[in-house]
């Protein structure tokens, strides 16, 4: 019988969001703005505020622009930047992916990131599901210190219909330290199947626990006591 008690992630754009998923059980936030773009990195006084208004940890994407995840020289000093400022107000963590041309993961950005990160935990993100070979990705992620989370959705558009490729990935990160965090598409009534038949430690909720573009307290509770179940 699995004991572990399943990490949760939810989405928040606003501090209403982040105190309503804080107060729903929610182990943890990832901080984004332009949610119908994917999330883009978040304004610096919105990161400060959330960081005040909730006790637990708060994950920032540093997104400059929902093009691609292939950057130029520019975009990427902007993200250097976006990092050092999300650690310099305390996230926890930044939520950054980076892709070759050739859709591979970018090891040297990453590298990096995870230097100017300093200490900082790094996510990385659904690019993850753009690179060529998820497996490989999965390689070099796990190969990188300070890489601790990849969100997926197993390379599919709903991670719903992903549960063979996600259940791969967990036992290929099993024993590092390297978590694959499942998001997209998760519903509140599907998760404990979900969780059940692929073994993740850690899913990701955005759009499944939100009325009307908000995140729902209720339906963050929800989940959390079916994880608990």
């Amino acid at each position: 019988m699995r004991n572990e008690r399943v990490l949760l992630e939810v989405i928040a754009t606003t501090v209403d969001d982040a105190v309503a998923a804080a107060r729903g059980g929610a182990d943890r936030l990832e901080l984004i703005t332009a949610m119908g773009e994917g999330g883009l990195t978040p304004g610096i006084g919105m990161i400060e505020a959330v960081i005040a208004a909730v006790s637990i940890p708060v994950n920032v994407i540093v997104r400059p622009h929902s093009r691609s995840f292939v950057y130029d020289a520019d975009d990427f000093a902007v993200i250097l930047r976006d990092v050092r400022a999300a650690r310099l107000a305390g996230a926890h963590a930044v939520v950054f992916g980076m892709l070759t041309a050739s859709r591979e993961v970018d090891r040297e950005a990453l590298l990096k990131v995870v230097d100017v990160a300093d200490g900082m935990a790094v996510t990385f993100h659904r690019a993850f599901d753009e690179a060529r070979d998820l497996r490989r990705a999965l390689d070099v992620l796990l190969a990188v210190d300070g890489v601790t989370n990849v969100l997926t959705s197993g390379g599919k558009s709903s991670v719903l219909d992903a549960v063979e490729e996600v259940r791969a990935l967990v036992a290929q990160a099993a024993g590092s330290r390297c978590t694959v965090l499942a998001g997209a598409g998760l519903t509140v009534n599907r998760c404990a199947e979900f969780v059940h038949a692929t073994r993740v430690e850690a899913v990701h909720f955005g759009s499944g626990v939100r009325v009307d573009g908000a995140v729902a307290e209720d339906r963050v509770r929800r989940v959390r006591a079916l994880l608990d179940a």
